[in-house]
């Protein structure tokens, strides 16, 4: 792996060069601090009572994966901002050495996903795939870990594998093309008519049966693999384009994971009494919202102490040692 030949040479000085697309590390600063020290064969330990019976048929070559990317060094947060940098900049082996160092990543979310249909090393596949996708998507300005953003992209893909599993549909090119030209005709047919064509006329223009018209139009409203490739040059998937209204965005888990943390870092400054109080007002605890006399009631006191214990608690909160923090996420 580029990973083990790459981190014996941690000594730099420059940064590295966009216009390079290989990148040797040891030219890279922020090489000079000592690779994390974590370095151990990985084990494929139960991770619910339902994965038992998948983990007596790991293959051999499953088991090799996990021993060789136990051993690969883990990166510094600081090894990893500036490797995203570079790999951002176009350093193709600062990419590789991101990937190799979070494979362990993956196959501790895939042990999460045994029992569910996939092999361990199905999920691992498809979980590698996500990494690489958050590899290539990651932004590191943006304040948070790579580990944090990655996790978004590893956990989907091996989702969307376990989901699409033995129900894709597949349609083929000749189909899509037919599709399309339907599509044209019917367009102009309605420009022609000022309505929507019927399926015989639209046969009539095309020269097919009505029957091939209905088999069309059910390949279009029948659902397709959210893998389906798109685009001209069909380098993107059909669930890139797909709006999901419940589900985060990477970039909004990774910066509700930050804001979170940092949200604890000013909190360490109450008492563990003023702390709770303010979590249960601010819906911190479970999303909800909690009012005076639930928190009242919670901590057997009156209404007014918990206003009082709030009113402190704010106050503490608002002098500038602590709020900038939260303002700089903010802004």
């Amino acid at each position: 792996m580029v990973q083990a030949n790459l981190l014996d040479q941690v000594h730099g000085e420059s940064e590295p060069s966009a216009s390079h697309s290989r990148t040797n590390l040891s030219k890279i600063r922020g090489f000079d601090a000592p690779v994390a020290e974590e370095s151990h064969e990985l084990e494929l330990s139960s991770t619910s009572p339902y994965v038992d019976s998948d983990l007596h048929s790991v293959d051999d070559s499953v088991k090799m994966w996990l021993r060789k990317i136990g051993r690969i060094p883990l990166l510094t947060a600081e090894q990893e901002l500036v490797l995203a940098r570079a790999a951002q900049g176009g350093c193709v082996d600062c990419k590789q050495v991101l990937i190799e160092s979070n494979l362990r990543l993956v196959v501790s979310i895939a042990k999460k996903f045994l029992g569910r249909g996939l092999s361990m090393q199905d999920l691992i596949q498809e979980g590698n795939m996500g990494l690489i996708r958050a590899v290539e998507k990651f932004d590191a300005d943006r304040g948070f870990r790579f580990s944090t953003y990655a996790t978004w992209w590893i956990r989907q893909a091996i989702s969307r594998a376990i989901s699409d599993q033995g129900r894709t549909i597949r349609v083929p090119v000749h189909t899509l093309e037919a599709v399309n030209r339907l599509m044209r005709v019917a367009n102009q047919l309605q420009q022609r008519f000022g309505r929507e064509p019927t399926p015989q006329e639209l046969a009539d223009e095309l020269g097919i049966s009505e029957d091939k018209v209905h088999d069309f139009f059910r390949a279009i409203t029948e659902p397709l693999s959210l893998e389906t490739p798109i685009g001209e040059s069909e380098d993107s998937t059909l669930a890139e384009f797909i709006v999901d209204g419940v589900a985060e965005t990477p970039a909004e888990a990774a910066l509700r994971s930050v804001l979170r943390r940092r949200i604890d870092e000013v909190l360490d400054a109450l008492t563990d009494r003023e702390r709770e109080v303010i979590l249960m007002r601010f819906g911190l605890l479970d999303g909800q919202p909690h009012t005076l006399e639930e928190v009242a009631r919670s901590f057997q006191v009156t209404r007014e102490r918990i206003r009082q214990i709030e009113q402190k608690s704010l106050k503490k909160l608002k002098h500038p040692s602590r709020s900038k923090h939260l303002q700089e996420l903010i802004d």
